[in-house]
């Protein structure tokens, strides 16, 4: 007696499957747009603590930001400093993420519409590469950093996992600010 033989088709994977086996591949890019968007804003509030990189450290980036009509040109290249320093090395580091990029996105914000707006899109004096930092930087807020961050290892619940809404409310807290700073800006 012979055993009928039966064909089997391959199957997906399931949905679980799928999405564990997608997820190094998705942690690995948002490792690299972590560090490229991160460490790039990081040296540029560098330049304008502590004039590393051949910037111009803050009584230079003061003068400029009062040519451009902010008030207190000094303390606000030290907002815009502390902003992208410390805000680059969160998204770098995937640390408080959501905050994180919220303070990159108002301060871009800022630097597209006081120093880049009326120099069209394109570089070298347009806001293609201000807007590009920022659009990566409100991209990480919405998603999160991955597992390869610092966020998953924190104590608290809300600040360990990811929610979009939590990525909104910080990019809204972020663009409230950056308007507040530039309606103060003659």
């Amino acid at each position: 007696m012979t055993s009928p033989t039966t064909t089997t088709t391959p199957t997906a994977p399931a949905p679980a499957q799928a999405q564990a086996a997608a997820a190094p591949a998705h942690d690995t890019g948002l490792l690299l747009l972590r560090l490229a968007v991160g460490l790039t804003i990081a040296a540029h509030g560098t330049q304008k603590l502590f004039g590393w990189f051949d910037g111009s450290g803050l009584d230079g980036t003061g003068m400029f930001f009062e040519s451009l009509g902010y008030p207190s040109g000094r303390t606000m290249a030290l907002v815009a400093g502390l902003s992208e320093t410390l805000g680059g090395l969160g998204l770098a580091l995937g640390l408080l993420t959501p905050l994180a990029g919220a303070a990159v996105v108002g301060t871009m914000l800022n630097v597209i519409v006081s120093a880049h707006w009326d120099a069209g899109f394109f570089a070298p004096a347009g806001i293609e590469y201000p807007l590009l930092l920022g659009l990566g930087a409100a991209s990480l807020a919405l998603t999160g950093p991955g597992r390869y961050a610092v966020d998953p290892h924190l104590p608290l619940a809300p600040l360990r996992e990811h929610r979009l809404a939590t990525g909104a409310v910080a990019l809204a807290f972020g663009l409230a600010v950056a308007g507040i700073v530039l309606f103060f800006r003659s």
